[in-house]
């Protein structure tokens, strides 16, 4: 076969045979490579009839009737070409039905959203019909500048947490930051991951999201605090937890351990003494349905297959027939019950942030895929990629690229299906939220994908329908009333941000990244349509940058560092400095990098100065804390998702500079 015919299939299955690498140089795909990723996408490709007849059964699949068809309310939706509808009807969600006859091109539009059918000539197409905008940050707090802060869930404390920070710690600090004039509070992801296995903690690897991390669960908020509390004195008296809840690090095997033995307790207690809450609980196992089903079932199969060093198998390398084999129905049970208290934990947090004035409450976490040994991958094997996992390209930073693990659902999926797994995921994001954060963005248009075991360098963009993808988010922004905001960090295609804006949806302006041709950019300059941000998690904190920290960090754990990198960032600390001090001529001379509080003072307050609807300052920065949670090109060099902040969330404002910080930032951004 010839590399020109290969090059037609990929391009036909939505695969870019070629791209251009961080210097601007074009690259080609390897026909291997393009056959590896063909053949995941179950279009074979080893020989010229393969070739051949892959490109037609494309064809044909593009000239068929379509599953389904994805529009904005208000305008014409267009039809697929050589598709027309002799007799139909569209039944919306409100009952409404638009009768249709001789449609050719477009159907009428609608001014209703929602997720309807399409009855044409007999068959049903799902019919997603999106509003114009998502639910926005000045809708949501009704007057123009509000701020927020961000927290790494598992980094909180509170007493009797067991050494891992809960969502009864996060209602605790969005008292507190609402009582300080906060208007959210950002949180690092909170989806499910293993309880078989206490490794696999990092917040971004998720096993599922479509459930929550149970580990994250305060058991009293769906069972009282007496219940709660009496459970955990007989599995863990004070003389055991208390070294665990005062560490700086997580200890994850033994506060993972701790905090399922207190799980099991409470739930052997419900099977025992069947008192309330046994009704919600059984109601909330009924209500999640045939999902929550499957997940709890993984959950226990992942429990019960080991290897012989006593580590969780994969999924692919249980028996064969195990998924429709018996399973412990009490091990099933306990996972309907951990996911049952998770959800009331989050619902109970928003809840107590509302309440305390947050007009925007919690922002969940959306991470861009899920671990390929994971539930959601178990579960839903007909939406997900199999064999394929998601990186990114080599660039300036990681010049071998990257291979973050993780899968993702089929493109081919979600065409047919008007993205109903992709909606499943914001819905389970936005239950119990004010907002979501979407982990890269780009995602959304096209994704590295790498084959299984192949380096990272050995990949392709797959194309998504970025469309249907975008007004599934803003049709599910706007029924449950969630902000939006993309992590849209980076090199993105001209026109992306824009698109992005025009929906609704917010991109992250972050200090460190706003910058001019001159040097760092004038707050007053930022982008107003995005959030403005001091840091992110995977960035160095205010405290860590101006001091150097992180970079004494990258040169200990053989990343990029040395005397050049000192040199730029004394460059850089000058070019922020003086960006500052035109800001605000008060700032003064620029502080020695030993002096890093000042700085984080003034950072602070210019970044805050920023246009945008809303400012976000992570934990790290009100405290001034000089570590990072997360170290990106690291695993075990850096203690990456271990890190705890140093006092207790009811405590986190109570120290003189972070209460400064936030009285600073509300006079910059005045709850109204």
């Amino acid at each position: 076969m010839t590399d020109a015919q290969l090059e037609r299939l990929a391009l036909s299955a939505g695969i870019a045979v070629e791209w251009t690498d961080h210097a601007g140089a074009g690259r080609r795909v390897a026909p291997p490579v393009l056959r590896r990723i063909l053949g995941a996408l179950h279009v074979p490709s080893d020989s010229d009839a393969d070739v051949a007849d892959s490109l037609r059964r494309l064809e044909l699949r593009r000239g068929a009737r379509p599953r389904a068809l994805t529009g904005d309310a208000g305008s014409p939706i267009a039809l697929p070409p050589g598709f027309t509808i002799g007799r139909g009807v569209i039944l919306c969600e409100s009952g409404a039905e638009v009768p249709l006859a001789n449609v050719e091109a477009a159907l009428p539009a609608l001014g209703e959203s929602g997720r309807h059918r399409l009855i044409a000539d007999g068959a049903e197409i799902a019919l997603c019909v999106a509003p114009q905008r998502c639910w926005t940050i000045a809708e949501a707090i009704g007057h123009a500048r509000a701020w927020g802060a961000v927290a790494q869930i598992y980094g909180l404390r509170r007493a009797g947490d067991c050494g891992i920070g809960d969502m009864g710690g996060v209602a605790v600090l969005a008292e507190r930051l609402a009582a300080a004039g906060a208007a959210a509070l950002a949180l690092s992801p909170a989806h499910a991951l293993f309880a078989a296995d206490p490794s696999a903690f990092s917040p971004y690897s998720p096993s599922s999201r479509l459930f929550f991390n149970a580990l994250l669960a305060d058991p009293a908020a769906a069972l009282g605090e007496e219940r709660s509390a009496a459970a955990l004195r007989e599995v863990a008296p004070d003389a055991t937890r208390r070294p665990l809840e005062a560490g700086e690090l997580i200890d994850w095997p033994r506060a993972h351990a701790l905090k399922l033995a207190w799980l099991r307790r409470l739930f052997a207690d419900i099977r025992r003494t069947g008192r309330p809450p046994a009704a919600a609980l059984a109601a909330f196992r009924e209500a999640g349905g045939e999902a929550l089903a499957r997940h709890a079932r993984f959950e226990a199969l992942h429990d019960a297959h080991r290897d012989a060093s006593g580590a969780p198998l994969p999924w692919r390398l249980w028996p064969e027939h195990v998924a429709e084999g018996a399973v412990d129905g009490d091990a099933v049970a306990f996972h309907g019950f951990l996911q049952w208290l998770a959800a009331c934990s989050h619902e109970q947090a928003h809840r107590r942030a509302c309440q305390a004035g947050m007009s925007i409450g919690l922002i969940a976490d959306v991470a861009v895929g899920v671990s390929p040994d994971g539930s959601d991958a178990w579960s839903d094997q007909a939406s997900m990629l199999v064999g394929l996992q998601i990186g990114a390209p080599p660039d300036l930073i990681n010049r071998a690229g990257q291979n973050w693990g993780l899968t993702t659902f089929s493109p081919l999926a979600l065409r047919d299906t008007a993205c109903a797994p992709f909606a499943a995921m914001l819905r389970a994001a936005m239950v119990h939220a004010g907002g979501v954060r979407l982990d890269h963005v780009m995602g959304l248009r096209r994704l590295w994908l790498i084959p299984e075991g192949a380096d990272p360098t050995e990949g392709a963009y797959l194309t998504y329908p970025f469309d249907d993808l975008i007004r599934c988010v803003t049709l599910e922004s706007r029924r449950r009333k969630a902000v939006v905001i993309a992590e849209d960090l980076g090199t993105v295609p001209g026109g992306f941000r824009d698109t992005l804006a025009a929906r609704g949806v917010c991109g992250m302006n972050v200090l460190w990244f706003e910058r001019d041709g001159a040097g760092f950019a004038a707050p007053e300059d930022w982008p107003a349509n995005g959030v403005a941000m001091t840091s992110t998690h995977d960035l160095p904190t205010l405290a860590g940058w101006w001091s150097g920290a992180d970079l004494a960090w990258r040169e200990a754990v053989g990343l990029a560092g040395g005397e050049d990198a000192a040199e730029t960032r004394r460059r850089d600390r000058g070019s922020l400095w003086r960006a500052i001090r035109a800001h605000d001529p008060r700032a003064g001379p620029e502080p020695a990098a030993a002096e890093a509080q000042a700085f984080v003072d003034r950072a602070i307050d210019f970044t805050a100065a920023s246009e945008a609807g809303l400012c976000l300052v992570p934990m790290e920065d009100l405290i001034g804390t000089p570590d990072q949670p997360n170290m990106p090109g690291t695993i075990d060099q850096h203690p990456n998702w271990r890190r705890r902040l140093p006092h207790g969330a009811d405590r986190s404002l109570a120290e003189p500079r972070a209460a400064d910080r936030a009285r600073l930032l509300s006079a910059r951004r005045p709850a109204r």
